[in-house]
Formats: C-alpha cells, structure tokens, sequence
C-alpha cells in the first residue's frame, strides 16, 4: 500500500496551500529584507555581543523550562532550549502554510540565529561562568552542564558547540539564500 500526496492532504488538510504560489514580493521589499539580513549578519560577525532580540529567547527559553516540568527533570532542563527552537520554528512554518515568504524566511532566520546563543551556553558547560538567569527563586542550574554530565558527554563540550555555532551560521546564510532564489523566482512569474 503506497502513501501518496492526497493521502497526506485527505489527513492533513491545511498542508495544502502548501501546494499554492507565495504571495507576490515587489523587488524592493525584497531587496530591503535581503539588505536587512546581510546587515543583521554583519552585525553578528562584527560583535560579541548579543543581539536584543536575544532577550525575547531568554524568556521563551525560561517559559520552556514551566513547560516541561511534568515530563521529569532532563526534560524540564532541556525544555528550555526546546520551546526557544520551536516558537520561531513554529512560527515559521504557519507563514509557510500562509505562503508570506518574508515572515517564514524572518522566522527561520530567527529559530537558526538561536543556535548561536545556544553554543555560547553549551561552550560553557565546563566553566560555568555565564551569569544565568532564572523564573524562579529556586535553584538556578546550568543547563547544559547538567544535560552533558547526565549524558556523558561533558568532556565534549567544546565539538558540540562548535557543532551547534555551524549549524546556526549555516542556517542563516541558507536561509538569505533561499529568500534570494525564492524572491527571485517570483520576481520571474509576475
């Protein structure tokens, strides 16, 4: 028994406007959305400090850590980095349904700009020297000392974060990429 593309659509309804066009994008808008993630991809190279927006993740990542609590302590731990990857994933893939290519394109930006902190903070599961914050007054725990100590990999902290910074950066170059070939591709239909 094969599964085919109706099948998936009889099941999964809302999967379809996947198979329509993307809402039109003037070549200025995307000439400006381009602009913007190639400054904004500048900018990162350029610091080390952390973008603003960075402070939104901080509080999804907080919020996922309540959101896990009753799947036990692993998962209330990795709960954090979880909902802050999922939200602008999330996020992204609803624009996607919606076919808006700039907030799908924004969003998935967005959702690999976050490995690039989530790096910082496995690189620092051995010195544990980042200042942590914490939606409770209990106990604040390092994360990802905690995960790399249960799973026995804290010794490798520095490849899984570097790992991880790749995937980022790689996320968000392809992404601007795709923006671009999408864009353009458009650009050539209207």
């Amino acid at each position: 028994m094969s599964f085919t593309r109706h099948d998936l659509y009889e099941r999964f309804p809302f999967l379809e406007s996947l198979e329509e066009d993307w809402k039109p994008l003037s070549r200025a808008a995307l000439a400006g959305w381009l602009v913007f993630f190639l400054l904004f991809l500048l900018y990162l190279v350029r610091t080390e400090d952390s973008p603003y927006v960075d402070i939104l993740w901080v509080i999804v990542h907080e919020g996922g850590h309540l959101v896990f609590t009753p799947f036990g302590k692993f998962l209330h731990v990795l709960g954090g980095t979880l909902l802050q990857l999922a939200v602008p994933l999330g996020f992204a893939g609803y624009f996607a349904l919606q076919r808006y290519l700039p907030a799908a394109a924004l969003c998935l930006f967005f959702f690999f700009e976050n490995f690039l902190g989530i790096a910082v903070y496995i690189a620092d599961a051995h010195a544990m020297a980042l200042p942590l914050v914490s939606l409770g007054s209990g106990e604040i725990m390092h994360d990802w000392y905690y995960m790399l100590s249960t799973l026995h990999l804290l010794h490798r902290d520095g490849q899984i974060a570097g790992l991880v910074n790749f995937t980022g950066w790689a996320g968000m170059a392809g992404t601007v990429a795709w923006l671009a070939w999408r864009g353009w591709t458009l650009q050539s239909r209207h």
